[in-house]
């Protein structure tokens, strides 16, 4: 009992406290902030990083978006050529369609990639977070230094260009400049 009373006194503090900072009431506290509020430096750091942005020209491509689109393509062709040379996973050999399918889909966001479709950007954000995720579980499991350096490696990697993909994706997405030839 006297814990929920210390809780409750807690969350009073911290509500009035937010709101002193806000310019907010308790009566006008609905999430969204008052004027100023509380969002206000976030909007103003958004427009700024909006302003700097520039639309692509017709035909160029961010050199993030370029090196994606090569990782992707040496990626489908070496999971393909691993499987004509008889690679073997586990002791087993990996199905023709499973194959197929991930090289085709590399391929496939290769070539949107190359393009500097917005899609293709989108699916290979999917794909490196994956990759990470997978490769963050893996360097947990790490038996061995080769093993961790390996996972970490891979994920220093898809890391970047996750990152410098973020911008380009913003720069595909902008509307093109009035009076400019439209993609």
């Amino acid at each position: 009992m006297a814990q929920r009373g210390r809780r409750q006194k807690r969350k009073r503090r911290q509500r009035a406290g937010a709101e002193r900072a806000t310019g907010s009431t308790a009566a006008g506290a609905t999430g969204e902030p008052a004027e100023g509020g509380y969002y206000a430096r976030s909007r103003e750091r958004d427009a700024e990083a909006r302003a700097k942005l520039q639309p692509l020209e017709s035909g160029e491509r961010p050199a993030a978006v370029t090196v994606g689109a090569l990782i992707a393509l040496l990626l489908a062709v070496a999971n393909f050529g691993a499987w004509l040379a008889g690679l073997e996973v586990q002791g087993d050999r990996p199905s023709v369609a499973g194959v197929a399918a991930y090289s085709g889909l590399m391929l496939l966001v290769a070539w949107g990639m190359w393009k500097a479709k917005y899609w293709a950007v989108l699916g290979m954000h999917a794909l490196l977070a994956i990759l990470i995720i997978v490769f963050a579980l893996l360097a947990v499991q790490a038996e061995n230094v080769v093993s961790l350096l390996i996972a970490l490696g891979v994920i220093a990697g898809a890391g970047t260009l996750f990152w410098f993909l973020i911008k380009a994706m913003a720069r595909i997405q902008m509307p093109p400049r009035p009076g400019s030839q439209p993609r």
